[in-house]
């Protein structure tokens, strides 16, 4: 049944000849049986003629969870088709949650975007605020069904869940959740995914074996098993490459099949509840992590100075601040060439997210004196 949707999956993964990367879609097995290309049912909402404009729609809240640079925020920006999070190559460049929300048709998905799962001691070498976190909690406490992303490329650690993972889903062990192994593309190995599968979710996905709790399952206690490396009550997985977006339109699929028949909390034209302000000082931080070295951008301060919109141009400007002259001189670099470099990289970003032309200025502070990109 599903390990053989799998054997087959992977076997026609091997023969492509441009090497892309198959979706696979782990489906459980709840009550009654399925065929392999069966889709979950789904409650159809009335005629559009026989009801008011809010009656038929639907929504579902997913909180995304997982240790840093799993690659959270690229997912979530992808699988909404919109710049919403900020992202870097390094790690905790999300350090509050963030709301990215998707409409299609009657159905609203809401994901909250959260810091990665740290330590007492990650939180001190990061500079992060104490209520770091409290942010996953907080987003939890606001979700449907929990999303697991799991970074599958990484050779070290991608044959067990994080202790704080694992903690987290038996402290919510209430909700459903799901595991999505991301990264897929830098795999060379196809038999390494089933194997992870199999890892990762105790066994329990590739035969059938339990039967999955739906959104609906009162809370019950549950017990992580004795290696603690594992999750026994995933009620699927999904194998994705968010850079690439393989795999992420059947997660969404099924994530509107879940959705649940209430009214949206969001208009169907935004894409996050983040003040413009908000986002525009994200996104410079995010760039500041890209572009200087070690610890250096933790201990920075970005704020912003002006926003305005004018004839359909955004202007801005940030201030960041530095705790050195030291530091300053490393971010602006030779005759403000560096600084000159994030401003743009930053206006990119800029112009992606708001869909509009940017005018932007960086300016760096300390000890009282600024300079400006």
């Amino acid at each position: 049944m599903r390990y053989n949707l799998i054997a087959s999956a992977l076997k026609l993964l091997n023969s492509t000849k441009n090497h892309n990367l198959l979706v696979l879609n782990v489906r459980s097995l709840t009550g009654a049986a399925q065929t392999n290309d069966a889709v979950a049912p789904t409650t159809r909402p009335p005629p559009a003629e026989s009801r008011n404009p809010e009656e038929g729609q639907r929504s579902l809240h997913i909180a995304v969870i997982g240790v840093p640079n799993v690659g959270k925020s690229t997912f979530i920006n992808n699988t909404v088709n919109h710049r919403v999070c900020p992202t870097s190559a390094k790690v905790h460049t999300t350090r509050q949650s963030n709301t990215a929300i998707f409409t299609t048709g009657q159905t609203q998905l809401v994901f909250y975007d959260t810091p990665g799962l740290v330590t007492q001691h990650e939180i001190r070498r990061h500079h992060l605020d104490q209520n770091f976190k409290s942010a996953y909690r907080h987003a939890i406490q606001h979700a449907d069904i929990i999303a697991v992303v799991h970074d599958a490329s990484n050779g070290w650690t991608r044959k067990e869940l994080h202790p704080t993972v694992l903690d987290t889903l038996k402290a919510y062990s209430n909700l459903p959740s799901f595991l999505v192994l991301n990264k897929i593309d830098a795999l060379k190995s196809k038999r390494l995914l089933l194997d992870l599968i199999k890892t990762l979710t105790n066994d329990t996905l590739t035969v059938g074996k339990r039967e999955v709790q739906a959104i609906s399952t009162p809370a019950k206690e549950i017990r992580i098993n004795k290696r603690e490396s594992s999750w026994s009550h995933f009620s699927d997985v999904f194998l994705v490459s968010a850079l690439t977006g393989n795999g992420l339109q059947e997660m969404q699929n099924y994530l509107v099949g879940q959705a649940k028949l209430r009214d949206w909390k969001y208009p169907a034209d935004i894409h996050t509840d983040s003040t413009p302000e908000a986002q525009i000082v994200e996104s410079v931080r995010a760039r500041l992590l890209d572009y200087l070295p070690q610890e250096i951008p933790y201990s920075l301060k970005c704020e912003i100075e002006y926003y305005s919109v004018e004839k359909n141009v955004l202007y801005t400007s940030v201030q960041v601040q530095c705790p050195t002259t030291r530091i300053e001189r490393l971010i602006c670099g030779e005759g403000n060439g560096k600084l000159r470099q994030i401003t743009e990289r930053v206006t990119s970003d800029l112009v992606e997210m708001f869909g509009q032309a940017v005018s932007l200025t960086i300016s760096t502070i300390s000890k009282g004196k600024k300079t400006a990109s």
